[in-house]
Order: structure tokens, then C-alpha cells, then sequence
């Protein structure tokens, strides 16, 4: 085929026709900062329709003080393309800030409209993230590994010693003998819990039908420390089985609704809400497998609490890391080990008034060569 064909070819195809067909959010604006055009993809993403939007500027649309601002009026300054990492886009037509990478570039030379592609940040960097905060957890499990036992015997000294100190001290005294044995209980048993990390021995696993654990979660819950907490659920019915560990699964589940359940404390009408989904496009990559490993089991613990701080949540799979004044930090960074021994993911997205734990799970039967939805981790 000719170039000249292709050139006639292509310039039959409309600029818009192209602009729609794009995943991305697109915005086009004037000098003035008037919306001339949005795709189908914006008006999903800003929850409007084209008529709705182009009757807005984009300060109207895009929360004050925000970058993306500066970098039109930049563009249009300097006709010449501009990117913004990692920007927070907030707007009044949705309820939550998102984390995005805006690319602005001039449309012509002369006449100051402005190209706005919105990258919204996905699952990759959530991956990317557990990624690392499964290496920090290999580096504590070699820790304790080497630290545990020389740690632990000069610890059952100094036990024996508080204890026999409560029985010869002062009355006044015994509670600082009884302080140093808790703490020493404490710290041992915080190595203990360090030191299931290093578990690497084969686990026991079978098919499972993932609603009868959930199920389980539940009266766990109900009947401790969820009591009075109100369950509602949205199950797939026709979820075929993961191939896992029944206890340890259990406790996958268990540790978000335990965690959700005490940051209900303080709200009204505490809701925890559980789905499950079949999502047969969801894949990832990881090193070291040469084949994508298809995740097609989607199950989300929601809760309508106060939310996790911005500043934590980055890090909540890694360990140490907590919001509860005397946690260990260790509960979520098990989670997400037993969840990657299982060839799994999780993710969390929080803000006030709603936290979502998505745990995504590999089938029984093996993968599954669907791939609308491709993210890598490597």
C-alpha cells in the first residue's frame, strides 16, 4: 500500500472519531479556559455529560488551587507541551480526590486551545507497591530469623527476674515488676509474630468455594468484634473455587473486617458491606514468571468509617505500619503475605466515609486468557 493511500486514508478519519476512541479522559479548552470538547471517557470520569461540560471553564470543573491550572496557562504561555506527575484531581462531581498524571500540550501555534489527557494511576502502582512491601517483609523475616533466639533467651531472664521480684519487692514497687514482665510477654510475642514470615514450608491447599469462608469471617465477626455491626452482601454466585488454605484464607478476610469493625466504634449506623465478582480481565505479569497470571476473583471489604489517613495508606501493607495507638503493624503485612503466597493481590482505597479492601485471587482451575484489563508489576 502507498503512502499516499495511507495519508488519504487517515484523513478521512475525524480528529474527534480518534479523541472518543481513546481510554484516557481527554479535555480540550480555549485560551480562556472555556471546555470546547470532552471524550466519552471524560464524561465518565467527571460523571457529566459533553453539554453539561462545555458549558463549564475548567476552574469549574477542576478543584481550586490545583497544578493542572498552572500547567494550561503554561502551555498557553509558552506553546509547548507540559506534564504533571502524580496530581491530585478533585472536583465536585465526584466525591473523592484521584491520583493522576496530566499531560497538557497546545493543539496549534496560534489559536491557544489546550490538549488535557488525565492518566488516572491504577492498579500497577498499588502492585508495584505491595511489591516492595513484600520485600520489607522478607528483610524483617530475615531479621528475626538471625535475631529470635538470641533475643529470646536474655528475654527469659529478664522474665524470671520480674517475676521474682512481684514476690520481694515493696507493694509499691510490684507494679513496675509487673510492667517489665507484660512488656517482656509483649515483645515476645511480637517476635513470634514477626517470625511467622519466614513460614516458607508448602502449605496445605484445595479448592475452596470462597462464600463459605466469607461466611465464617462473618460469625467470627458477628459473635466478637463485630457485634452490632450491620453485614450486608453482594455475592456472585457462580464463583468458581481458589485454590488455597481454608485457615489462612479466613484469616485474610477476617483481619479487614476485624480492622473495619474497630474503626466503626464511632460511626452511625456502622455498615460493613462484602462482594464478590468474577472479573475474568484482570491480569498481571510478575518477575520471574513467564506467563501473565490471570486474577479473575474479585472479593471487596467496604466499610462507611472515618477512612485511613492519606499519609498512611501508601504504606498500610508494610510492616510496622499502623494507625491504632498500641498495634503492632503487623496484621495487614501478613495479609498481603498469605494473599502473595496465594497468587494474589490486595489493594486498599480509602477516604472519609468509605474503605475498600479489594483482594484479587487466581481460580482453581488455572488462568484464564482474558485481557481487557492488563496491569504489571515487574
Amino acid at each position: 500500500m502507498s503512502a499516499s493511500t495511507n495519508a488519504s486514508k487517515l484523513a478521512s478519519v475525524p480528529s474527534t472519531a480518534v479523541l472518543q476512541a481513546l481510554p484516557q479522559p481527554i479535555i480540550v479548552c480555549d485560551e480562556d479556559r472555556q471546555i470546547i470538547f470532552v471524550n466519552y471517557a471524560a464524561e465518565a470520569f467527571f460523571g457529566a455529560s459533553l453539554s453539561v461540560l462545555t458549558r463549564q471553564r475548567l476552574d469549574d470543573l477542576i478543584a481550586f488551587g490545583s497544578p493542572i491550572i498552572s500547567s494550561v496557562e503554561t502551555v498557553i504561555l509558552r506553546r509547548g507541551p507540559m506534564t504533571e506527575y502524580r496530581v491530585r484531581v478533585g472536583s465536585s462531581r465526584f466525591g473523592d480526590e484521584r491520583i493522576a498524571d496530566v499531560f497538557a500540550s497546545p493543539l496549534s501555534d496560534s489559536d491557544g486551545r489546550v490538549a488535557l489527557l488525565i492518566r488516572e494511576r491504577t492498579m500497577a502502582d498499588k502492585i508495584d507497591r505491595q511489591m516492595v512491601s513484600r520485600g520489607a517483609a522478607r528483610s524483617v523475616t530475615g531479621s528475626a530469623s538471625m535475631l529470635a533466639h538470641e533475643i529470646k533467651n536474655p528475654l527469659s531472664g529478664i522474665r524470671g527476674a520480674a517475676q521474682l521480684l512481684e514476690q520481694s519487692v515493696a507493694s509499691d514497687e510490684i507494679p513496675l515488676a509487673r510492667l517489665i514482665r507484660e512488656e517482656t510477654d509483649r515483645i515476645v510475642g511480637l517476635i513470634d509474630r514477626v517470625e511467622v514470615f519466614g513460614d516458607e514450608r508448602p502449605m496445605e491447599r484445595e479448592p475452596i468455594n470462597i462464600h463459605v469462608i466469607l461466611d465464617r469471617v462473618k460469625l467470627l465477626a458477628r459473635n466478637g468484634v463485630a457485634r452490632g455491626i450491620a453485614f450486608s452482601e453482594e455475592y456472585d454466585p457462580s464463583l468458581p473455587p481458589v485454590y488455597g488454605n481454608r485457615d489462612q484464607l479466613i484469616q485474610v478476610f477476617l483481619n479487614p473486617v476485624k480492622n473495619a469493625s474497630e474503626a466503626l466504634e464511632r460511626t452511625q449506623k456502622p455498615e460493613i458491606r462484602i462482594t464478590t465478582a468474577f472479573r475474568p480481565g484482570i491480569r498481571i505479569s510478575v518477575t520471574g514468571v513467564s506467563e501473565r497470571i490471570s486474577l479473575p476473583l474479585e472479593i471487596v471489604i467496604e466499610d462507611n468509617g472515618p477512612g485511613v489517613p492519606p499519609d498512611i495508606l501508601p504504606f498500610l501493607f508494610d510492616p510496622f505500619v499502623t494507625t491504632k495507638l498500641n498495634g503492632s503493624g503487623l496484621g495487614l503485612a501478613l495479609v498481603a503475605k498469605i494473599v502473595g503466597d496465594h497468587g494474589g493481590v490486595i489493594d486498599c482505597d480509602s477516604r472519609p466515609g468509605r474503605t475498600r479492601f479489594r483482594i484479587l485471587l487466581p481460580v482453581a482451575s488455572g488462568a484464564f486468557n482474558a485481557s481487557s484489563e492488563e496491569v504489571s508489576a515487574k
